[in-house]
């Protein structure tokens, strides 16, 4: 199965190769405070649209929202004449807050992520100790999709890749020709994402990169985030399948998996905790949606004490 998922995916990307009506139109947006890409993607012949890995802006110390960077999103949407359909998760992300329901609120589509999200939101419902009033099933998105599951926008077709690693939820989505790949990847010059989180494995994101390089070398990869590697005075988040093959400094070809396990495993020892995991997970599990509001009509994050 694993391999007719990455046929289909190879002859999808191919064929939109051949013609640039299956080719989406990606217009990128990104948020410097957490170095995070979210992406509109576009089908020029209907005008449908995908909006993936949205960015809630969250000022930590105050505790208070605004959504600047969803509105930019809105404002683009809008200028362009775009009906949104979906609105995608790579993953539950540790570092931002998903603006997904404000979205959704806004332009409407359907919110959807990995069908493992039902595992990240055992776990950390745990570590929150959300109660039972905490789903976790996944019922907080409209659609969970399975590895290999096939949709589309508008005219151009798409493949949902299950790529678990990072976190055991993780997907990449195929779109014509292009790949967005969420926290596994960075820019070549940057290298890979950390494994470390409750569920990662460094052995499992190894084998998922090595499923999307096999993916035909002249695949848009679009990444999820971009840091500025050490001597880049620019950000960047598009590139190849054969730019990550030939100069990935963490994953190029000839990196087998027991040297990439032993470098992720000692570098992810050395990396702090993200600065907003404790709030963007709590919310990412819920589809983006804040905890119930308590008697005072207040919602509250939880952060638990030693416990991470």
């Amino acid at each position: 199965m694993p391999e007719a998922i990455l046929s289909k995916a190879t002859a999808q990307i191919e064929a939109a190769g051949a013609d640039p009506v299956l080719r989406p139109a990606i217009t990128a947006f990104f948020d410097e405070a957490t170095f995070t890409v979210s992406y509109v993607v576009a089908d020029p012949a209907t005008r449908e649209a995908a909006i993936i890995d949205s960015v809630l802006d969250y000022e930590a110390a105050a505790g208070r929202t605004s959504t600047a960077s969803a509105d930019r999103i809105i404002a683009h949407v809008t200028s362009e004449n775009l009906k949104v359909t979906w609105l995608i998760e790579t993953h539950a992300h540790a570092d931002h807050l998903s603006a997904a329901p404000y979205l959704q609120e806004k332009l409407g589509g359907k919110l959807a992520i990995g069908r493992e999200i039902q595992r990240v939101q055992d776990v950390f419902g745990k570590l929150f100790n959300a109660g039972t009033e905490f789903a976790r099933d996944g019922s907080q998105f409209d659609h969970l999709f399975a590895d290999g599951e096939t949709f589309m926008i508008g005219s151009i077709p798409a493949i949902a890749l299950h790529v678990p690693g990072h976190t055991p939820a993780d997907m990449a989505y195929v779109v014509g020709d292009a790949a967005f790949v969420g926290d596994t990847l960075f820019m070549p010059d940057y290298g890979t994402a950390r494994a470390d989180f409750p569920g990662g494995d460094a052995r499992q994101l190894y084998r998922s990169i090595r499923r999307l390089l096999s993916l035909p070398r002249e695949t848009r990869l679009f990444m999820c985030h971009d840091y500025k590697a050490p001597g880049r005075d620019t950000f960047a988040w598009e590139t190849t399948v054969e730019e990550q093959r030939g100069s990935n400094v963490h994953v190029h070809d000839g990196v087998s998996e027991d040297e990439f396990v032993k470098m992720r495993t000692s570098r992810d020892s050395t990396l702090a905790v993200p600065n907003l995991i404790l709030p963007s997970v709590q919310v990412n599990i819920r589809g983006g949606h804040f905890p119930q509001p308590e008697s005072n009509g207040v919602s509250y994050i939880k952060i638990p004490i030693n416990a991470i």
